[in-house]
C-alpha cells in the first residue's frame, strides 16, 4: 500500500516538473521577446525585478517559505535575463568573498561574476564599461561603514541601481587539521571581520597573531597553502579552497548583517518601494548641518541614515552620505532636492533604487 502511495505522489512530481518546465521556457519566451522590442536598450531593470519579487512573497501560498520562493525567482529571471545577454558583475575577489556571495545573491547564478583586487579596480572596470555593474560592501551592522566605498561614490560616475543585504556568518577555517594539531600560528582575515569576531578570538586564541588582508577569501586562500595558519571566512571559501570548518558562526553579533550596493550606469525607475542616497557637503560655518538637513524635515521627506567621512579636500572639513526613503522623482523629493541645492557647498544624488527585496 505504501509502495502504492509513493508511486502516485513521484508520478505527480514528474506530472508537475514537465509542466513547471513548459512554463519556465515559456516564460523565458517572452523574455527574449522583450529583449528584441528593446532592441539592445537596458536589459537588466531592477525596478522591474524588485516588482516581480515583492508580488511572489505577496502571493506565495506555501508550504515554501517567502524568501524561498523569491530565491527560486530570482533564478528563473537570472537565466531569463541570460538569454538577452549575460551580465557581467564585478566584486572584490577573489573567488569564495562575501561580496561574490551577494552579487548572486542579486544577480543569480546565470551572471557572470568577476574577481577584482581592490574595490577600485572593480569600481574602474564598471566606469570603463569592461564590466557591466559592480557590488561593493557600504556598511556593516556591527562595524559600520566601508570607507573607501563611500570615498569612491563621491567622485565616480556610476549611479546606485540596487542594494543586497546579506546575513553574514564567520567561520574558523584550517586546511586539513588533525586532532592533535597546536594552535594556528596566525589567523588571517579581513580587517571588518577581524573585528568582528573580537570577542571570540580573544577568548579562544588569545596569543595568536592576528593578520588583516584585502578580502576573507583572500585569507581562506592563504590557509589553504599553509596548514600552520588559519583564516576567517564564509561557507563559500570554505568550499572553494578545500578547508576545515575549527568553529563555525564565531561573529560576535549574532544578527550581523553586510550591506551592499549595486552600482552601474543607468537610473532606475520608481518600483514603488525605493531608497535615494545622497552626499553633501556643509559650508564651514556655525549651524551649517542643520541648515543642511532643514529642507528634508521641512519637505516631509523621512532620513533614515546619515554618515559623516573627511571630505579629503581641506582641513577638518567633512561630507555627508545620506539615505532618504522614496524616489528622486517623487515631487517632495525633487523639492527638498532644489533646497538642498541652495544650502549645500556640495549635492550630488548617488542614486534612486529599490529596497532590497530578500
Amino acid at each position: 500500500m505504501s509502495d502504492d502511495l509513493l508511486k502516485h505522489h513521484r508520478d505527480a512530481i514528474d506530472s508537475i516538473d514537465a509542466h513547471i518546465l513548459a512554463l519556465i521556457n515559456e516564460r523565458a519566451s517572452h523574455a527574449q521577446r522583450i529583449g528584441e522590442i528593446k532592441g539592445g536598450g537596458v536589459i537588466y531593470r531592477p525596478e522591474r525585478e524588485a516588482q516581480v519579487l515583492r508580488r511572489i512573497k505577496e502571493i506565495n501560498p506555501g508550504p515554501l517559505s517567502d524568501e524561498s520562493a523569491a530565491r527560486l525567482f530570482r533564478e528563473i529571471m537570472s537565466a531569463c535575463l541570460s538569454l538577452e545577454k549575460p551580465l557581467s558583475i564585478a566584486f572584490l575577489g577573489p573567488a569564495g568573498s562575501f561580496t561574490q556571495a551577494a552579487a548572486i545573491k542579486h544577480f543569480g547564478h546565470a551572471a557572470n561574476t568577476v574577481a577584482c583586487a581592490s574595490i577600485d579596480e572593480a569600481f574602474r572596470s564598471v566606469e570603463s564599461r569592461a564590466l557591466d555593474y559592480v557590488v561593493a560592501p557600504v556598511e556593516n551592522s556591527t562595524e559600520g561603514a566601508v570607507g573607501r566605498t563611500l570615498d569612491l561614490m563621491v567622485n565616480t560616475p556610476l549611479k546606485i541601481c540596487g542594494e543586497v543585504v546579506l546575513r553574514i556568518h564567520h567561520h574558523l577555517l584550517r586546511k586539513d587539521p588533525s586532532a592533535d594539531s597546536p594552535p594556528p600560528r596566525k589567523v588571517y582575515s579581513h580587517a571588518q571581520s577581524l573585528a568582528q569576531c573580537h570577542e571570540w578570538l580573544n577568548k579562544n586564541l588569545p596569543d595568536v597573531e592576528r593578520v588583516s588582508v584585502a578580502s576573507n577569501a583572500e585569507a581562506a586562500r592563504l590557509a589553504s597553502e599553509d596548514p600552520s595558519v588559519a583564516a576567517i571566512a564564509g561557507e563559500a571559501a570554505a568550499e572553494r579552497y578545500g578547508l576545515t570548518r575549527l568553529a563555525i558562526n564565531i561573529e560576535d553579533e549574532p544578527n550581523n548583517t553586510t550591506r551592499f550596493l549595486v552600482l552601474g550606469h543607468q537610473d532606475s525607475t520608481p518600483s514603488g518601494r525605493d531608497k535615494t542616497s545622497l552626499v553633501l557637503s556643509a559650508q564651514n560655518k556655525p549651524g551649517a548641518v542643520h541648515r543642511l538637513l532643514a529642507p528634508l524635515a521641512s519637505n516631509g521627506v523621512s532620513m533614515t541614515k546619515l554618515e559623516s567621512r573627511p571630505s579629503r579636500t581641506g582641513l577638518w572639513e567633512y561630507v555627508f552620505f545620506i539615505d532618504i526613503d522614496g524616489h528622486q522623482s517623487e515631487p517632495k523629493i525633487q523639492l527638498a532636492l532644489e533646497a538642498l541645492h541652495e544650502h549645500a557647498a556640495f549635492v550630488k544624488v548617488l542614486g534612486s533604487y529599490p529596497v532590497a527585496v530578500l
